[in-house]
């Protein structure tokens, strides 16, 4: 069984981002650049499923420039076999990013597309279901645990009434939620090997994706920021403030 995992490129969760000087986007020169925080665990779930004899081969696959390389590497150092770089520095959006990952699935034709519920840039949550729509394949959200067996995909996902179980046929997709597993840190020897591991790179007219502009950013602006707390001495004060102040009492 094939599993492939599309990854993304973003701006470590650690590092305090700035919006550019034009107000178009977030600022991205000179910050630590990282592994989306929810494909790493769809990485994990991957190589887990190698590890048990369930999965025969784990392909990562990303879209964007040519340094996004480097976060291909990082998955295979945590155990994917091979990678495929789609290489653009075209600002994709969730249906054009669906389209292309559409367009691989075509050449890989891969048994679980298993993914991150979303980026932690966009926040959008989107790409995984509509990849599932436009390849006509049965879809599974928000994954908190995942068993394969007898050619049928059992899936578990947290919703507001407990826990929710579905039974899929292959292929199928099914985007990541954070309580799946805790990822793996990858290892010296791991990471050297993955240096020598295959990884190609492709162009949106290679995959035969044609994509055109569906929205406008329009402009991007930091949160406003939050005035200082003050410290109140008793009860009484509080509601003092709440009635007069805030008036919401």
């Amino acid at each position: 069984m094939k599993v492939m995992v599309p990854v993304k490129r973003v701006v470590d969760a650690n590092v305090k981002i700035r919006v550019n000087a034009e107000h178009t986007a977030v600022d991205t020169a000179n910050l630590k650049m990282a592994l989306n925080p929810f494909c790493e665990i769809a990485v994990e779930e991957a190589v887990r499923l190698k590890e048990a004899g369930t999965a025969d081969e784990v392909v990562v696959v990303s879209i964007g420039p040519k340094v996004a390389q480097e976060q291909l590497r990082t998955a295979m150092a945590l155990g994917a076999d091979r990678a495929i770089l789609v290489e653009t520095d075209e600002p994709l959006v969730p249906l054009s990013v669906a389209k292309i990952l559409l367009a691989l699935q075509a050449r890989e034709q891969a048994d679980l597309i298993l993914m991150g519920k979303q980026s932690i840039d966009g926040d959008n949550n989107q790409t995984g279901q509509m990849l599932a729509a436009l390849a006509d394949l049965p879809q599974a959200t928000f994954a908190s645990a995942i068993h394969i067996a007898d050619g049928q995909l059992t899936v578990k996902r947290e919703v507001d009434g407990g826990v929710q179980q579905l039974q899929l046929p292959l292929p199928a997709v099914v985007t990541a939620d954070l309580r799946l597993n805790e990822p793996r840190y990858a290892s010296l020897p791991n990471i050297m090997k993955a240096k020598r591991k295959p990884l190609d790179t492709l162009t949106l007219t290679e995959l035969g994706v044609t994509l055109k502009s569906h929205q406008q950013v329009v402009a991007v602006t930091p949160p406003a920021q939050r005035q200082a707390g003050v410290m109140l001495d008793s009860v009484e004060a509080l509601v003092d403030k709440l009635k007069n102040e805030a008036k919401v009492i």
